[in-house]
């Protein structure tokens, strides 16, 4: 067994709720998404950098170690989370509807098991959960001036498992607020960052913050 198979067994079980989902998400539905972390010009790298979590000419490989697997998918699942419930009123057709309201419920369950390993984490490595509030900020930076996004710690450094608005629902992004974070722009693109091609689709363009 070389080194390689033994990094991906040894981190095996942090990714095994999550990772063989994802796929079955997106197949057939977007165009290439790149999920490279290897060099300092990969997207995982430029996401990590808008955190202030690396440096400029430093990489961030998110399947390095189980710690920077979790915070690899906190930059995504708490934006699927918003995406779909952001998009529910834009869907007429009642099969699309009952795939989206299915696929958002995933995405819940990953968010809330990913928020909860970081904290949990984080009590023998604090910096654990300044990485993950840094990436909370960052989104907040791509999607406009509004504070919509909740780092893992609430006050007094409770656990903040399940971020809600006053009346204890999930709150929702626009579907510009989303490209805004996966094209790691805030500006208007048709593309970058994790989808150095764009979006299928007729809302393709990020929001102008």
């Amino acid at each position: 067994m070389d080194e390689a198979q033994r990094r991906s067994e040894r981190h095996q079980p942090a990714r095994h709720p999550v990772a063989p989902v994802e796929p079955a998400h997106i197949g057939g539905v977007q165009p290439r998404i790149d999920i490279r972390g290897d060099t300092p010009d990969a997207p995982f790298s430029a996401a990590a950098r808008s955190a202030g979590l690396i440096g400029a000419n430093q990489s961030f490989d998110p399947y390095a170690n189980d710690e920077n697997f979790l915070l690899g998918a906190f930059i995504f699942e708490d934006v699927g989370v918003t995406a779909y419930k952001g998009a529910s009123p834009l869907i007429t057709n009642k099969t699309f509807l009952e795939a989206a309201a299915g696929i958002l419920a995933v995405e819940a369950y990953h968010a809330g098991l990913i928020r909860t390993v970081l904290f949990g984490k984080g009590i023998q490595t604090p910096s654990l959960r300044t990485a993950a509030n840094a990436i909370s900020d960052a989104r907040d930076s791509l999607d406009g001036s509004s504070d919509l996004d909740q780092g893992i710690t609430a006050a007094n450094n409770a656990a903040n498992i399940v971020p809600t608005d006053n009346n204890s629902i999930v709150f929702s992004r626009t579907p510009q607020q989303v490209l805004n974070i996966v094209y790691l722009n805030p500006a208007g693109a048709l593309a970058g960052g994790f989808f150095p091609s764009g979006v299928n689709g007729v809302l393709r363009t990020s929001g102008s913050n």
